[in-house]
This record gives C-alpha cells, structure tokens and sequence, in this order.
C-alpha cells in the first residue's frame, strides 16, 4: 500500500483545515473524541454528517462539496459499507488527501474508488489511527505507536 506512508501520513496532518466525514451526533462515539483532539491541536476540523446541523459547536455540513470554502483533505469515519460513496464525493470535490480510517480490504467496489482517487492524483491512507500520527498522542497513543514499531506494522 504505497500511500499509506508516514510521508503521506505527515503531509495530511499538515493540511490544518479538514473534514471528518462520517463524525457521529453521538457525542462519546470514537469520531467525536477525534475531532475534538484534533481541534485541541489547532487543527481547523468541518464535521460533515447529512443528519446534523451543528456538531461540538462547529456547523455541520450534509456533504463534502458543500463545505466552504473547500477543504483539502478529509478523514472518512464513515461505516464500511459507506466508504466508497464518501471516496466519490471526495473525488467529486477534489480533495487529494484522503484518509479512510475503516477500511475494507477486500470490497472490489471501495479498492475501485481507491484506484480512481490514486489516478486523480489523490493520496489516499488506508487503516492506521490518526491519534497516534498527532503531533502531542496521549500516552496510551504513543504505547500503540510504540508496539507497532515494534512489530514493524508502522508506515515508512
């Protein structure tokens, strides 16, 4: 998996502006304990969610090409079943840093968006936990970081 490297990974944590798609109205769901981590690292965070207005204060946009102004990159915590349709509508919005925090490896139809985000000059990460890719992880974020050095499972 090629974009799945620390390279990509440093350079869309780079981008301050992006979107969550997929963030929960569920306010103890994982995506929304992510947004604000990343808004506590000064990261300007545009939650999209077709079902919320608002989300931790931040209005919430329905869809990816209705963010404005645009942003560049965008963290996909949408349901497996979903990510695809979330990958076109990046494609569709011409975002190039993607990241697909759940993914399926083996859904020919969600490898065929990958395939066409990577031909439109996307870099598209798949897998990984962006807590610990955080400039300041948690201490239990820096001891997953930790073990998968270890094991060799970390992005080069």
């Amino acid at each position: 998996m090629p974009d799945a490297s620390l390279e990509n990974i440093t350079e869309f944590l780079a981008t301050k502006r992006l979107a969550i798609v997929g963030v929960s109205r569920d306010s103890g769901h994982f995506s929304r304990g992510l947004l604000r981590e990343f808004v506590a690292q000064g990261y300007d965070v545009v939650p999209v969610n077709p079902q919320a207005r608002e989300i931790e204060g931040r209005r919430c946009f329905a869809r990816v090409a209705d963010i404005t102004p645009p942003v560049e990159a965008a963290l996909l915590m949408t349901p497996v079943s979903e990510t695809d349709q979330a990958l076109c509508a990046c494609n569709e919005a011409d975002i190039r840093k993607i990241w697909i925090y759940k993914t399926c490896k083996n859904s020919p139809i969600q490898e065929r968006a990958v395939d066409v985000s990577r031909l439109r000059g996307a870099a598209v990460i798949q897998g990984h936990c962006p807590y610990m890719f955080l400039p300041k992880p948690a201490f239990v974020h820096r001891v997953h970081r930790f073990f998968m050095k270890m094991v060799g499972s970390y992005p080069r």
